[in-house]
C-alpha cells in the first residue's frame, strides 16, 4: 500500500501525458511482458476449476477495470474533499465482506483500527478542503454541485470494487501461488482494456511524449501491475483479509509524504495529526493477540 501511494503521487505527470484508458492498456501490457513466464501452471498446481476462473475475472473486472471508470468519473464529478471522505470507508468495506463471504471473525481491536483508518483519512480531506475550494473554477464548482450525487454514488462504488478485490483475492490465495494470481488478473485487466486502449491509440500523437514519460511508465506499469499486486497476495496468503483492509491507509498516507518529499508540497498541522491517527489504526491491527497465561495444575 505505501508502493501504492508512491506511484499514485508520482504519476501525475503521466496522467497529464497520456489518455487514461491509453495509460491504463500500456500499463497492463507492459506489465504481461514482464510477467509471461508467471503464466506457465507449476507443476504441483492442479488445474484450475471453472468457480476459480471465475473468481480470476471478477478479481480483474472489479479491481482493474470497474475500479478505474468509477473512480475516474466519480472524482471528476464531485470534489476531492468528498472523494477523500468515500474512500475512507475501504477498510470498513473490507472487514464487512470478509465477514460475510469469508466468515472471518472481526475482533474489537481490529474494528477500532478500521475506525482510527477512516478517522484518520476523513481528517486528511478535509484538511483540504480549503485549497480545494481556491483552485476550482466557478463554473466548474456549479456542475460539480449538481452532480455531485452521482459523482459520490460512483466513488463508492470504486470503494466497493476495491474491498471486493482484497476479498477475492484471499479466496485466490488458497488455490493459486501469488505469481500466478498476479499474472492471470493482469492478463483480464489488459483484454478488458485493450479495445479503449486501442481507441485512445488511434488518435494520440506518441511522438509528443518525451523519454523521462516514457521511463516513469515503465516504473509505473512494474509497481501497479507487478510489485504491488505480487506482494499483497503475498501478504494476503497469512494475514486475514479484514486485517489486510487496514493497511490500505498506507496509500494515501504515502501519496501525501511524496507529494511532501518529492513534489514539494507543504504539510499542515491537521494532516500531520490525521497521519498519527491513521497509523495508530495500522499499530492495533499488528499488534500480535495477547498471550494467556498457562494453568497451573492444582
Amino acid at each position: 500500500m505505501s508502493l501504492v501511494g508512491s506511484y499514485v503521487a508520482l504519476s501525475k505527470p503521466l496522467v497529464a501525458a497520456l489518455p487514461v484508458f491509453l495509460l491504463a492498456w500500456l500499463r497492463f501490457g507492459i506489465g504481461g511482458i514482464a510477467m509471461a513466464h508467471w503464466l506457465r501452471r507449476p507443476a504441483h498446481e492442479p488445474p484450475m476449476p471453472r468457480s476459480t476462473k471465475q473468481l480470476l475475472f471478477l478479481e480483474s473486472f472489479l479491481g482493474n477495470f470497474l475500479f478505474t471508470i468509477c473512480m475516474l468519473y466519480g472524482v471528476s464529478l464531485t470534489d476531492a474533499v468528498s472523494a477523500g471522505v468515500i474512500m475512507a470507508s475501504i477498510p470498513a468495506v473490507v472487514a464487512l465482506l470478509s465477514w460475510v463471504f469469508l466468515k472471518e471473525q472481526i475482533g474489537l481491536r481490529v474494528w477500532a483500527s478500521v475506525g482510527c483508518g477512516a478517522l484518520g483519512i476523513g481528517l486528511l480531506s478535509l484538511s483540504k478542503g480549503e485549497l480545494s475550494t481556491h483552485t476550482t473554477q466557478a463554473s466548474e464548482a456549479t456542475m460539480m454541485h449538481s452532480q455531485a450525487w452521482l459523482g459520490n454514488l460512483l466513488v463508492f462504488a470504486s470503494v466497493v470494487c476495491e474491498a471486493s478485490y482484497a476479498v477475492i483475492g484471499k479466496k485466490l490465495t488458497g488455490t493459486l501461488t501469488p505469481k500466478r494470481i498476479t499474472a492471470l488478473i493482469n492478463l483480464w485487466g489488459f483484454l478488458l482494456m485493450t479495445p479503449f486502449g486501442i481507441y485512445a491509440a488511434m488518435r494520440f500523437d506518441f511522438s509528443a511524449v518525451s523519454m523521462p514519460i516514457w521511463l516513469l511508465l515503465v516504473f509505473y506499469a512494474l509497481a501497479a501491475s507487478v510489485w504491488t499486486v505480487w506482494l499483497w497476495m503475498t501478504g494476503l496468503k497469512t494475514v486475514p483479509a479484514a486485517r489486510a483492509g487496514v493497511f490500505t491507509v498506507m496509500l494515501p498516507i504515502s501519496a501525501a509524504t511524496v507529494g511532501v518529499v518529492v513534489l514539494g508540497e507543504s504539510l499542515s498541522g491537521m494532516q500531520m495529526v490525521a497521519f498519527g491517527i491513521a497509523l495508530l489504526g495500522v499499530v492495533l491491527a499488528t499488534l500480535p493477540p495477547r498471550r494467556q497465561a498457562p494453568t497451573t495444575a492444582p
